[in-house]
This record gives structure tokens, C-alpha cells and sequence, in this order.
């Protein structure tokens, strides 16, 4: 597979239509393949308007796409939110979220400003 189409955190980084900001929190995501859904947990490593960085517990293709629970620091205090793998480098991915609704694009905005006044 060549890297445009596997896709790498550097190369998404320069396509990126918001920061990123530093996020450790552990995120729960079940994908459906075959016929059978596969839960994976993990940990985040940055947050976005737009997505998500994490390590899994276990791979995922470039294309999937997962629907996720995450904990985030402001009511609701947790975000369920479908997102589709944008790059896959071993247990380490970067997600899109899709169909996010107002409200959840509202409190993605404030997370992401709270966090980028902590760091």
C-alpha cells in the first residue's frame, strides 16, 4: 500500500482543518467487520474539532469506521461519536468524527479551547 493511500501522522498533519491538543484519557471504540462487532479500548494522545489521536488495543484499517465513547472534561463529560480512520501506523490511528451534531461540535470547540489555555 503506498503512503497516500495507508496515509501517515505526518502527512495528516498537514491537512488538518484544526489543532490538535494534548488529551490523555482512555476511549472505548467498537468497529463491525464480518459480520462481528470488535470493541477496543485505549489511550488518546490529542484532540481535535475534527478528530482524535490514539494508541489501541488492537489494529484498525485505514477506511473503517468506529463508533467511540471518549471522556472529555466538560459536560456531558462523555462524547459517542462515529469517526472514520484516517491512518493506521500499527495500535497508533488518527480519526475523523462523523455526523457530529451541534452540541457536540459546540463542546468540542470548548474542550479544545480549555485545553489549549492549560497547556
Amino acid at each position: 500500500m503506498s503512503n497516500q493511500s495507508q496515509g501517515t501522522s505526518s502527512a495528516y498533519n498537514q491537512h488538518r482543518r484544526f489543532p490538535r491538543h494534548r488529551l490523555d484519557a482512555r476511549i472505548q471504540m467498537s468497529v463491525f467487520r464480518e459480520g462481528v462487532t470488535t470493541a477496543f479500548w485505549g489511550r488518546t494522545s490529542e484532540l481535535g474539532q475534527d478528530g482524535v489521536g490514539a494508541t489501541l488495543s488492537g489494529e484498525l484499517k485505514v477506511g473503517e469506521v468506529v463508533s467511540m465513547e471518549l471522556p472529555i472534561p466538560v459536560t456531558p463529560y462523555f462524547l459517542k461519536v462515529r469517526a472514520i480512520v484516517r491512518y493506521s501506523e500499527g495500535l497508533r490511528c488518527g480519526f475523523e468524527f462523523l455526523i457530529v451534531t451541534d452540541e457536540q461540535r459546540e463542546t468540542l470547540r470548548r474542550v479544545c479551547e480549555m485545553l489549549a489555555t492549560a497547556s
